[in-house]
Parts: structure tokens; C-alpha cells; sequence
């Protein structure tokens, strides 16, 4: 039975009326930027988020970039950020003018390691960027009292984790402000393209609010120079209606992880994602690590059954930040993860039946690997 990374057919098929009456409507009014279909669904996530503002952008990298472009970072000035992350992380401080200063991650949860942060923070530290990685937040705590203490602003990247918390607060809520990203595969994607800006501050909503309409408050008058970037109606229109299944979709995707680990705990050589006392994991990912990790990838693809490997660089050995000059004993737990993570399918739809597919494969690569040291 193939069992695919990803099932996208398989959501829309449930809601497919939906989705279509949503675009009807959209088509109907042919408003297809700004207006009430955007409005209402920035405010539907605003409440889900228990945050003030929601503001709709073209992307999650734009939702990163208009952030960085925001608190006003110049040439020298420095954000603390993980090495293990997409890549568009890092590279929206890098086309904001700032440059990304990486910190080692926890070996168990992937997060950026709060331990380390302080001893990076510089006179040209401008803000921390923790990653709440695969759906679960990073330690918020630790972070938001190193920036009450030496003034900087926690800006939370949550495109893998709404619908995570942390000690009873949403992700996105927690710090100065957060970027979501609705890319297709996330927990709630779009067809297509799509981000959100989430803050409590009311001036950094208006900042927000003229850098993603060419710094203009109104038709040709522009007060900073900014960009273009919005989240369509159409988009929109779609996400209003998934967001009203979001919380359904975690829970199963949380008893997909449940069963996983059941059935993974009985494999010393697996290890299973590891979730913090007070977090609530929404699985973006389910990552384990695992021996003879791109052996497995290989014995996974033979089989029909997919896996993905998030990250197989990590950001400071990536070429372009090379300039940067890293020293070679840098990150040294997300140069050893990038060796080992692979994840595994998890989406709303999994059935037990693909799962069960997904263990013999396990099953017969450690099999494999096995087999492989004993005729040493």
C-alpha cells in the first residue's frame, strides 16, 4: 500500500462544497484583495490566538521579512535565531539588513537551546527569533526574560505550530509578535501562497500595515517605503473555512503521534520526538532519528512510503552564509541531527492501516542495519 508524505486530496475531498461555495463567494463580489472575506478571517485568527492583531501578507517569508523590516534593523545589527529551520528563517534578517547569529538546539526537541542564547546576545543584538520547530514552542520563558533583561523584542516564527501552546498560551501570543505561514502543507494551508503577522502591539499592526502596502496609508502617499504583499480574498475565503476544522485536525494528528510512539518505544535505536513539560505539540512533523538515516530514506522510497528529512543543511553550513565565517565546532547538535531526522508521514487523514505500512518499513531497515553489523 503506497503511503504518501502528504495526502492534500484526501482534506479537500471532505470539505470540497465548502471550499467551492467560499470561492463562489469571493468570485461574486470579485474583491480579490482586502474587504471583509480577509478581514473577518485576520480576526478569526486574532481570537484563536488570543492576539490583537492578525495581519494577512502574500507569505510566511513575507510575514519573517516584514517583521526584520519592521524593528528598524541596520547594516552590522545582529538577530539571534537556530541553525535548524527553513531557510527563509534566516534569510528574512539577511534581506532586512541584519545578519543571523545561530545558536546550538536542544538534541531532544530541536528548538534552539535557551541555555546558550545569552552568551551570543552582542551591544549589536537586535531581537531573538526563536523557531517553535515541528509544532512544538521553544522555551518561551527563558527567552522572553533574556529580552525584558537586555531589551530586545522575541519575535516568534509559528509557521509550523498554530495551534501549539505553551503553558496554556497559544503560540503566537507569546512574544512581541509571530509570522505564520499558510503554505499548502501546514497544519492550516492555503492553495497556494499565503502568511500572517500576529502582535499585540498596536503600533507595530499600523507599522505592519503600511510596510505590506508600500508604506502608503492611502492611494499615493507613502509615509516609509515598503512592499506589496497581501493576502488574497481567495485564500482567505479557503482558510476561514479549514480554520474552523483546525483544532479537530491537531487531535488527530496528536493520536497519529500517540500511536506512533506506542508502537516505536519497543526500538532502542529509534529515537522518538520528545515533548516538554507544559507544551501542547500540534505535529507539524512527527521526526525521530534513526540509524543509517539516508539508507532508510532510500529503503522508504523503494517501498512506496514517504519520509522527508527537515534539515539535511543546517542554516550555518549553508554556502551563502559562508562569509559568515562559523567556527567548524559550531552547532554542533544540529550538524549531528542533520545526520539522523527523518520524518515521518503524519497528516489528519493517516490511516492505521498506511501507519502500520510505515512501521514494517522501519522494521526492515533496522533489520537491515542489523544484519549489515553483524557480518562485521
Amino acid at each position: 500500500m503506497p503511503v504518501p508524505m502528504l495526502d492534500l486530496h484526501a482534506q479537500y475531498s471532505l470539505m470540497k462544497n465548502e471550499i467551492s461555495e467560499a470561492i463562489s463567494t469571493v468570485m461574486e463580489t470579485q474583491q480579490f484583495r482586502g474587504g471583509p472575506v480577509v478581514e473577518a478571517f485576520e480576526k478569526a485568527v486574532a481570537n484563536y490566538v488570543n492576539a490583537d492583531f492578525a495581519l494577512g501578507v502574500a507569505t510566511g517569508t513575507d510575514a519573517l521579512l516584514l517583521l526584520m523590516r519592521a524593528i528598524n534593523l541596520k547594516p552590522g545589527d545582529e538577530v539571534i535565531t537556530t541553525p535548524f529551520s527553513f531557510f527563509a528563517t534566516a534569510g528574512a534578517i539577511v534581506n532586512a539588513g541584519g545578519v543571523p547569529v545561530f545558536v546550538d538546539i536542544e538534541p531532544d526537541t530541536y528548538n534552539i537551546n535557551t541555555r546558550l542564547v545569552e552568551s551570543h546576545i552582542t551591544p549589536r543584538t537586535r531581537a531573538l527569533l526563536p523557531v517553535h520547530l515541528f509544532g512544538q514552542c521553544a522555551d518561551m520563558s527563558t527567552l522572553l526574560n533574556l529580552g525584558e533583561k537586555h531589551n530586545l523584542p522575541v519575535i516568534e516564527d509559528a509557521a509550523q505550530a498554530l495551534g501549539a501552546s505553551y503553558h496554556e498560551r497559544m503560540a503566537c501570543s507569546l512574544g512581541y509578535a509571530a509570522a505564520l505561514s499558510f503554505y499548502p502543507t501546514k497544519n492550516l494551508g492555503a492553495a497556494g501562497e499565503g502568511g500572517m503577522i500576529i502582535t499585540k502591539d498596536a503600533s507595530l499592526a499600523q507599522k505592519i500595515k503600511l510596510l505590506r502596502s508600500h508604506g502608503a496609508d492611502r492611494t499615493y502617499h507613502h509615509q516609509l517605503v515598503g512592499t506589496n504583499s497581501h493576502l488574497h480574498a481567495i485564500q482567505a475565503a479557503i482558510l476561514s473555512v479549514k480554520l474552523r476544522y483546525l483544532n479537530k485536525w491537531n487531535a488527530q494528528r496528536q493520536a497519529i503521534a500517540a500511536r506512533y510512539n506506542d508502537k516505536l518505544a519497543q526500538y532502542d535505536e529509534i529515537t522518538r520526538p520528545s515533548v516538554r513539560e507544559g507544551n501542547v505539540h500540534c505535529y507539524h512533523q512527527y521526526v525521530i532519528r534513526i540509524p543509517e538515516r539516508d539508507r532508510a530514506v532510500t529503503l522508504f522510497k523503494e517501498r512506496g512510503v514517504g519520509c522527508g528529512v527537515y534539515y539535511p543543511i543546517p542554516l550555518h553550513r549553508q554556502e551563502c552564509f559562508v562569509p559568515l565565517n562559523f567556527a567548524t565546532s559550531h552547532c554542533l547538535v544540529a550538524d549531528q541531527a542533520s545526520k539522523e531526522v527523518l520524518a515521518l508521514p503524519i497528516y489528519p487523514e493517516l490511516t492505521e492501516e498506511q501507519q502500520d505500512e510505515v512501521f514494517a518499513a522501519l522494521e526492515h531497515h533496522l533489520a537491515t542495519v542489523k544484519k549489515k553489523s553483524t557480518t562485521f
